[in-house]
């Protein structure tokens, strides 16, 4: 194999600078598109009048329909090709504003979060893989690392101002909004709306792909390959007692975290003054990715003072987790709630690189697809059980209670880590 050489922007030719450009501008129309409803989705919710229990719900059909698509979608892609796959999933989450804005129903909302779910799973890896793909035709033997950090500055960049601009939308023209009959944070809706319909032009315009030979029985073969890639995962999980312990601890964490995630924003409103409120939510969203990205830069570091024991440092890391969602429970000002869940998502961000590295440790290259899609599937399955508890919890009794009672779930995290830790020393030792 050729060594690949270091990466330098100057050093590169003009096709392959184009095509970073083009896919860092995919990207950022892409997750901006996202960003203007993701800071608000929760309250709009609120404003449809759906109590937390069904907010919870909703977000819980977004997180089964992913799981349940992601399987069966994952190899479509390479059969018939990642552009019409983008594109039809561009048309999945504009189907999903449409039904969102067309209603105040709870059935039909849960509609509108499959069509959600849909998009993401078919989303997933499509024009990332294309990217990687043509860039090294364009420029053989150079290291794609950095190209792939460009494009991922542009999806953070994207969402955060997206978020900002989503809050801010509501607060100036909400009034407007309403006085024609919708609700003050459909403009959100309908600025996204817009925005997908520029993605799915830029699509078809600026993404060049080579036709593939169109084998419309790759859809009813992957169906088809769900149980059997679920049996495998889950056997090799079974067989390799440090991969189960490892997923169960990470089940735990999304059940702990994800409805911190979904509805901190519903009790945070209640801090701000009505006339700003939607437009400080945005920007502390934008925060929110932003801490989340500079804690995935600390994990490195932080990896090297535990002596590069991953287990250690995600023991430690849900460990403060837990005692930082239990303090974010009980913040009653903005300042310090704001203070508080920057910090959160600072350690949320340390958590994704010892995980993964304690998982491609443990796998072999031919296991790695296989325990991937295991990984997939128990996260979105803890998400959404995290969600409806969470959900009942807060309506029945308060959102602190709720998130004080997943710093427990967080603490059996720990305890599972700690297990995972000392079979590691051992299987090191060994």
């Amino acid at each position: 194999m050729a060594t690949e050489i270091e990466f330098s922007i100057a050093a590169l030719n003009e096709p392959a600078q184009r095509h970073i450009r083009v896919f860092q501008i995919h990207q950022f129309l892409d997750r901006f598109a996202m960003g203007l409803t993701v800071a608000v989705v929760a309250l709009a919710l609120t404003d449809r009048g759906m109590d937390l229990v069904q907010i919870s719900l909703l977000f819980g059909v977004y997180s089964v329909t992913t799981m349940a698509m992601e399987l069966p979608f994952g190899g479509l892609a390479d059969s018939i090709g990642r552009k019409p796959v983008f594109l039809t999933a561009v048309v999945a989450s504009l189907l999903s504003v449409v039904v969102f804005l067309s209603t105040s129903n709870f059935y039909v909302l849960a509609l509108s979060f499959a069509f959600i779910g849909l998009g993401r799973a078919l989303r997933s890896g499509t024009l990332d893989a294309w990217f990687v793909e043509t860039f090294k035709t364009s420029a053989p033997n150079v290291d794609v690392q950095p190209a792939l950090a460009k494009a991922q500055w542009a999806n953070a960049v994207g969402l955060a101002i997206g978020a900002v601009l989503g809050g801010l939308l509501p607060d100036v023209f909400g009034t407007i909004a309403q006085g024609l009959g919708f609700s003050i944070y459909d403009v959100s809706y309908f600025a996204s709306l817009m925005v997908m319909l520029g993605v799915f032009g830029f699509t078809m315009l600026a993404i060049v792909e080579t036709p593939r030979p169109r084998d419309f029985t790759a859809l009813s073969q992957g169906f088809a390959n769900v149980p059997t890639v679920i049996k495998d995962s889950s056997l090799l999980a079974l067989k390799h007692p440090t991969l189960s312990i490892l997923l169960a601890a990470l089940a735990f964490f999304l059940m702990a975290t994800n409805p911190v995630e979904v509805i901190w924003p519903t009790h945070a409103k209640p801090m701000l003054d009505e006339r700003y409120a939607n437009t400080v939510i945005g920007v502390v969203t934008a925060s929110y990715f932003f801490s989340i990205a500079f804690g995935a830069s600390l994990s490195a570091p932080l990896s090297r003072i535990f002596k590069r024991r991953h287990a250690m440092t995600l023991a430690a890391s849900f460990a403060c987790l837990a005692g930082v969602q239990i303090a974010l429970a009980l913040q009653g000002s903005i300042i310090g709630f704001v203070a508080v869940f920057v910090l959160y998502s600072v350690v949320l961000g340390v958590t994704e690189t010892p995980a993964s590295s304690i998982l491609h440790r443990c796998v072999e290259d031919h296991q790695r697809s296989t325990i991937l899609s295991l990984r997939s599937l128990i996260q979105q399955l803890g998400a959404a059980l995290g969600l409806v508890m969470a959900g009942t919890v807060a309506e029945i009794y308060s959102t602190p209670i709720a998130w004080s009672a997943g710093a427990v779930l967080l603490c059996i995290a720990v305890m599972l880590t700690f297990v995972l830790s000392k079979r590691l020393a051992v299987e090191t030792d060994s």
